[in-house]
């Protein structure tokens, strides 16, 4: 027979090792406090050495504990994989992701039939979030992030740097104070995206323009609002270039200018570290990468 501990103990000793905290491990396993204490005493009396030390404000493990936990997790990530693949459909691979609006609405949408034509088996249950997601309580496979590619615990696969160039209505390229140049911009409202209102000052350093005496602004919450906005010819915003390629080749939105404003920042895949990947993870992961990298423009 073999010699293991009990499986709900390691169950809570992963929690509260991941949490870094009895109360936090409880709130997630939907037990109490004194139960995790419990159980992890019962598990430090099976093994005969400590696994936490424990202290007022947090719990942190020894170097045993460590040593443990590296082990326990493994396992439990390959029991947990074992179970989905035993359990989901075999004819269908469902897997669910969160994707920031703008981003799912004028790139990801555009682009989804070729993804099913490709992979027919393969089902994506899309919701739109621009949170950052907690893997370990939300019933979520991957996610879209945009930023700098420093979160702590998720497995990070870059999509694609993002730079912003302006766009708006054809019809600002008519009248007396058409869009000739970018000093022009004076005569024009720009459109901000409320959170990142230093972008345009930057735009126009870059391009040589004086940012004092821009008197017209318009803020909006987001990205998505903001490119809106400049389609219906309420200003001009920055967008970035990917982002807006459907509508610049439709012939609603398009670019007076071609100066790009590097954010610094980039698309990036996620999912939870060290977590196996199904094959219909692993096909979406790889479509999306060669999708990014070889079809920046085509929609």
């Amino acid at each position: 027979m073999r010699r293991l501990p009990p499986m709900n103990a390691l169950r809570v000793f992963e929690a509260a090792a991941r949490n870094e905290s009895f109360a936090k491990a409880a709130e997630e396993l939907f037990i109490t406090a004194s139960a995790v204490s419990h159980q992890i005493k019962s598990l430090e009396h099976y093994l005969g050495l400590s696994l936490f030390l424990r202290n007022k404000r947090k719990v942190e493990l020894t170097e045993a504990g460590a040593q443990y936990l590296r082990s326990v997790r493994g396992a439990l990530d390959e029991i947990e994989a074992a179970t989905y693949r035993l359990t989901s459909n075999p004819e269908r691979d469902v897997v669910t992701i969160s994707v920031a609006p703008n981003f799912l609405i004028r790139w990801l949408m555009p682009r989804m039939n070729r993804f099913q034509a490709l992979f027919p088996d393969v089902e994506l249950q899309i919701s739109a979030s621009s949170g950052l997601i907690d893997f370990n309580k939300q019933n979520t496979d991957m996610a879209v992030y945009y930023g700098y590619g420093d979160w702590p615990d998720i497995e990070v696969h870059f999509l694609r740097n993002v730079l912003l160039v302006p766009v708006c209505s054809p019809s600002l390229l008519e009248g007396r104070h058409a869009l000739n140049k970018p000093a022009d911009l004076r005569h024009h409202t720009l459109i901000h995206v409320s959170k990142r209102v230093h972008e345009w000052p930057e735009w126009l350093q870059l391009a040589g323009v004086d940012y004092r005496g821009f008197s017209h602004g318009l803020q909006l919450s987001s990205s998505q609002l903001a490119t809106g906005a400049a389609q219906e010819g309420l200003g001009v915003a920055l967008a970035d270039s990917t982002l807006t390629s459907r509508e610049i080749k439709e012939g609603k939105l398009i670019r007076p200018f071609d100066i790009k404003l590097d954010t610094h920042k980039s698309f990036y895949l996620v999912y939870q570290k060290q977590r196996p990947l199904s094959y219909g993870m692993k096909v979406f992961k790889d479509w999306m990468i060669e999708e990014m990298q070889d079809g920046l423009t085509r929609v």
